[in-house]
């Protein structure tokens, strides 16, 4: 190519090292895109920043028995760490919010959604690294 070998030598590192600067940045762009992913997520990510609560009896204030367990749906992983701390201040939450719940306030999906609402709300109130997103109902028992 050129008489120096010197140059020549010197044209190639350039040319190895220019191939290697694009294709780290192709390959870079590529996989940031893929982690930032658009729209609502999916259920892998959802399972990890869930949290199941243990099963809870308690008395409703109709003098009725109610067993009862819910998923809990973090914002992010620290938040779902936090709540599994917590979990003592969450289930007293439920247990209170229970407690002044009838049986009749269960009929329908209303109710059920007030209730979800409501243990979503004042978890939040406790929440400091992070916000819970939703709460479901998983199981529920009146005797």
């Amino acid at each position: 190519m050129f008489r120096n070998k010197l140059v020549n030598i010197m044209l190639v590192i350039l040319g190895a090292l220019t191939v290697a600067g694009v294709l780290t940045i192709v390959i870079y762009t590529q996989l940031a895109e893929e982690t930032h992913a658009e729209g609502e997520p999916g259920i892998e990510e959802i399972l990890k920043v869930t949290v199941e609560t243990d099963e809870i009896i308690t008395n409703l204030l109709s003098s009725h028995i109610i067993r009862t367990q819910f998923v809990i749906q973090l914002d992010n992983r620290n938040a779902k760490s936090e709540l599994e701390k917590r979990d003592f201040q969450v289930e007293n939450i439920i247990i209170r919010e229970l407690s002044d719940m009838k049986e009749s306030d269960f009929q329908g999906s209303e109710g059920i959604a007030s209730l979800e609402k409501q243990i979503k709300d004042k978890v939040n109130e406790i929440m400091q690294d992070g916000t819970v997103e939703e709460v479901y109902l998983k199981q529920r028992v009146i005797q």
